[in-house]
């Protein structure tokens, strides 16, 4: 089922979310948003089934500002609500974060406003953590503008996304948002996004699998581009660009797997594509790195027996990076073992004063075959111990593997 709106039927994020409410009680469908420029004052949450669809270009949803509402004091765990020393302007509806100088990652809250009474806010799900007085506890007008927890089968298309970072003085936390974020799910398609300026990520995905990103741009936000994690499976990115990121232009988070990264390109971010804890099984291939201020590929350390393993770059174009930090066009730091690394083109920066590779001296099984390495301080750094000649057996990528590998996964 099809829901076409006119400019007035989506004249805000409350009408355009109950559109989708509304279509999901019914089994699901399309949400076909009109030629327009919208200021959002909340994100849209997805539901199984639903497809929201753009005009590329021409449809513009844009973050609104940023509020910050001090808490009036403590709060524990798990409560449905929260105290502020003033809750004007807030309404239900509304999604919002909570967090305190300590509790980012995993222990902020993102969550849904369902009632509002006095200087009380009540929230649709339990907070992640205690937060303290005097740990100047707040709650945010931080929010994904699009994002989806625990669904099946969704898809977002031929969209603009704007998150206004000038206007929005803290960030959303990587854990639990990005400009378009997703949370435990399955299914999963964006393709034609467009996304920039986003004081955060630009997208995120926390364990999910069976995920397609295809034909994207995610640019200029103050974190990563792009930033699969927290055990996400089957995933495959593919002719995206994600450039003048603060942080990385792709971050593989902990235990990111079977994950293909082919044909994208990572321009002028901090690091180009970053690879750490148990993010095994990937490939990555066809892919340009170029022009980051630190290492264009960095394999993080990362301690036996979450190393990293079982990863093959290939056919990629690796040029002009750490000219600010890093060791090298291509970092491998501590414990990594058994990656390929085929066909590339490495070159590097103004001077060339760094290696191509630079590989601890704890990394084993390290297979380099057929890489063109030019403008280097040398082409290697590396102890003899840790190559070899014979390319690792491994699967990787999206597609590979046996149904066990989603068997950490509860969706």
């Amino acid at each position: 089922m099809d829901r076409k709106l006119t400019v007035t039927e989506a004249g805000s994020a409350r009408q355009i979310q109950q559109v989708i409410d509304d279509l999901a009680a019914v089994g699901g469908g399309r949400v076909l948003l009109p030629p327009m420029d919208l200021v959002l004052d909340r994100g849209l949450a997805l539901h199984s089934g639903i497809e929201l669809v753009g005009q590329g270009s021409a449809t513009v949803l844009r973050k609104g500002p940023g509020r910050i509402y001090p808490l009036s004091g403590y709060h524990n765990y798990g409560m449905c609500d929260v105290p502020l020393q003033s809750a004007a302007g807030l309404e239900p509806g509304m999604t919002v974060s909570v967090h305190d100088d300590k509790g980012r990652g995993f222990y902020e809250t993102f969550a849904t406003i369902t009632w509002v009474e006095g200087n009380w806010v009540g929230l649709d799900h339990g907070l992640e953590a205690d937060y303290r007085a005097s740990d100047n506890p707040c709650l945010t007008t931080a929010y994904p503008l699009i994002f989806a927890h625990r669904v099946r089968d969704i898809a977002v298309r031929d969209l603009t996304l704007e998150g206004n970072s000038a206007d929005n003085a803290e960030a959303m936390g990587a854990c639990r948002g990005a400009a378009l974020y997703f949370y435990q799910s399955r299914g999963i398609e964006v393709t034609g996004v467009r996304e920039r300026d986003y004081d955060g990520e630009g997208l995120g995905f926390q364990i999910c699998r069976d995920v397609i990103i295809r034909g994207c741009t995610f640019s200029g936000n103050t974190g990563n581009g792009l930033h699969p994690g927290a055990g996400s499976t089957n995933a495959l990115f593919e002719d995206c660009d994600s450039h003048s990121n603060g942080n990385c232009g792709f971050f593989f988070c902990v235990r990111a797997n079977h994950i293909t990264v082919t044909g994208c390109r990572f321009t002028n971010n901090g690091t180009g594509v970053s690879i750490g804890t148990r993010d095994c099984h990937n490939l990555i291939e066809g892919c340009t790195v170029e022009g980051n201020a630190r290492a264009g590929i960095l394999v993080r350390s990362s301690p036996h027996p979450v190393e990293v393993h079982s990863c093959h770059v290939r056919g990629c174009t690796i040029s002009g990076n750490a000219a600010a930090e890093g060791h090298g066009q291509v970092e491998i730091a501590t414990a990594a073992h058994d990656l390929f690394f085929e066909g590339n083109t490495i070159t590097g920066g103004a001077g060339g004063d760094k290696p191509g590779f630079f590989i601890d001296p704890s990394v084993r099984a390290l297979c380099l075959q057929g890489n063109q390495i030019r403008d280097c301080a040398v082409e290697l750094t590396a102890d003899a111990t840790s190559l070899v000649d014979v390319p690792p057996a491994m699967e990787c990528g999206y597609g590979s593997g046996s149904d066990t590998i989603y068997r950490h996964l509860p969706v």
